[in-house]
């Protein structure tokens, strides 16, 4: 019964080699397909209103006890507020329908000038313009006209303490 059981296992790897060399040699094994590095995240997109393919399409990279919970949390929140912001669009819009249904036009033009004021993209940040006080390198100071004296209500430039940076403190004997 030993011998046979032998001869048995023997048979067995015998034929997984032959079987393993058939397969290397013809290339019927299309072998492991690559997978994606755990680099690869793809969040939710903060553009413009999220859609169906959005949420398909977003990953997350992987951490040791599952997915990064910071992603995770970020594509939640943003998916809770387009969620919440659609809501209130569907509320409004219901409110327009129901007032024009009811023939208040001046109500549902109200609603139309607040939906439309949301949807619409905020005015871009006016520029920030600092007039220039320092006078040209090529004149001295005195014959850069009176606009280039200090008034009383602004001290002059040397009065002036320099800023100082975020989170350094007074000495404590200035204090």
């Amino acid at each position: 019964m030993g011998q046979l059981l032998l001869f048995v296992v023997v048979a067995l790897v015998v034929a997984a080699i032959v079987f393993g060399v058939t397969v290397m040699v013809s290339g019927g094994d299309p072998g492991l397909t690559p997978v994606e590095p755990d680099g690869k995240s793809l969040p939710l997109p903060s553009d413009r209103p999220l859609g169906e393919e959005d949420v398909f399409r977003t990953r997350f990279d992987t951490a040791f006890r599952g997915y990064r919970m910071s992603q995770v949390d970020q594509a939640l929140q943003r998916a809770a507020y387009d969620i919440g912001y659609k809501g209130e669009l569907i509320g409004v819009l219901e409110a327009e329908v129901a007032a024009l249904r009811e023939g208040r036009t001046a109500d549902a033009d109200v609603l139309r000038r607040a939906r439309e004021a949301a949807i619409a993209p905020p005015p871009p940040p006016e520029p920030v313009v600092v007039p220039d006080v320092t006078p040209p390198d090529d004149k001295p100071a005195a014959a850069a006209g009176p606009a280039a004296a200090p008034t009383a209500a602004e001290p002059a430039a040397e009065e002036k303490a320099p800023p100082r940076p975020a989170g350094d403190e007074e000495p404590a004997e200035s204090r």
